[in-house]
């Protein structure tokens, strides 16, 4: 067996709970993958993947006799998840590609740790660690790490034809980790790899662009992607990159939707979310997105803010800025943060109360009084908004 290429000091994944009652019931499993990686890098870690040379079943029936529920999440490519005090714990058996179509791979088991790193994308993700902090490290995961370089495991137009996937990936572990110049022959398989993404799946598509523009500093990643033809395949909508500069360099949250309305801001918002399979909830914030920042007075801001709410009305004061459209938008935004967000105060009880009869006419009668109290700057001034509900009554009959 390969000795470890290097020992850790103690960390503390290493007394998670989680992972000590998993590793107890099978003690040869190794941290693999993000964990490993994020250890290594003395960052903090979110999800605990291990490895074990075990067959599924017998992992299984060994987590189960323990006492751990588990359950089969991907039997065909040998992975479990165990369930420790309802935090899942993914187990996979080590594995190596059989045959890849370019997205989806046939693997078969083994027992060989070398030959399971070896099936990664990425050296910095090609690591694994044991429960005494000792790290295997075939490809030079750490001194890629500490140099900042995103680098493939073996032949990068190899490891890309097995998944185009893997390009995008590229890049958000580039955004994420990459410091200085990248990887050169990473980026010339990428290069001529793009004819091949157009295979993937909307949703993974999605998946890998938003965890990109959720990276603290995405703009070189996007830069890179616009350079290699990336971008043009993926996000053709995205024509604005200097907008998306202007964005991260002005301070503006770290939100992938507030990112993607900046890059793309002439897109077709039904047609984009439709593209890129968005949730429901993804399709309204980006539709909200689309709508600017209010160009008049006071009273316009006000209603905006009325019939936005602050977070999608703050949203477009960061893509107002932007794009350069002149204002103190610092300033407006510690407006809206510091202004309760205005209420109209009449519900259609008020109105049948009045003596209208239920029906149409009620809706329209709100709508109208709603509309009026915008254009008066929606001042929370109940009394003022009864009287007009019941001169308007009187003036058309209940």
């Amino acid at each position: 067996m390969d000795p470890p290429a290097f020992r850790l000091a103690r960390l503390p994944v290493l007394d998670d709970p989680a992972f000590r009652r998993v590793h107890a019931a099978l003690p040869e499993a190794r941290l693999v993958g993000g964990c490993v990686r994020d250890a290594v890098a003395g960052r903090p870690i979110a999800d605990l993947d291990l490895a074990t040379p075990r067959v599924p079943e017998d992992v299984i029936a060994t987590l189960r006799a323990a006492g751990i529920p588990v359950v089969p999440t991907g039997l065909a490519h040998g992975t479990v998840t165990a369930v420790v005090d309802g935090r899942p714990v993914e187990i996979t058996t080590l594995r190596r590609d059989v045959a890849t179509d370019g997205r989806h791979a046939t693997v078969a088991f083994t027992t060989d740790w070398r030959e399971d790193a070896a099936r990664r994308d990425f050296t910095i993700n090609a690591m694994s660690m044991d429960a005494e902090g000792n790290v295997w490290d075939w490809f030079g995961g750490r001194d890629d790490l500490a140099q900042g370089v995103v680098r493939f495991v073996g032949d990068p137009a190899t490891r890309i034809a097995e998944d185009y996937l893997r390009a995008l990936r590229f890049f958000r572990f580039h955004a994420r980790y990459g410091r200085g110049a990248p990887d050169t022959a990473a980026l010339a398989a990428i290069r001529a790899a793009v004819p091949g993404l157009a295979i993937l799946s909307a949703e993974r598509v999605w998946s890998e662009l938003k965890r990109i523009l959720a990276a603290p500093e995405p703009r070189e990643a996007v830069r890179l992607m616009a350079e290699t033809g990336v971008l043009a395949a993926v996000l053709p909508e995205a024509v604005a990159r200097e907008r998306l500069d202007a964005l991260v360099a002005g301070g503006a949250p770290a939100d992938p939707l507030l990112r993607l309305a900046a890059l793309c801001p002439d897109a077709d918002v039904e047609r984009l979310a439709e593209r890129l399979k968005l949730s429901g909830a993804e399709t309204a914030t980006l539709a909200a997105l689309a709508d600017p920042a209010p160009a008049g007075d006071e009273r316009a801001w006000r209603a905006a803010l009325a019939s936005r709410g602050p977070e999608a009305l703050t949203a477009a004061t960061w893509l107002a800025e932007a794009e350069g459209r002149p204002g103190d938008w610092a300033a407006r935004r510690a407006w809206i943060a510091a202004t309760p967000r205005p209420v109209f105060p009449l519900r259609g009880a008020d109105v049948l109360a009045e003596g209208v009869p239920p029906g149409p006419r009620v809706g329209a009668i709100l709508a109208a009084l709603q509309r009026r109290w915008a254009e008066a700057g929606c001042r929370d001034e109940a009394e003022t908004v009864r009287r007009w509900l019941r001169e308007t009554v009187a003036a058309t009959g209940a």
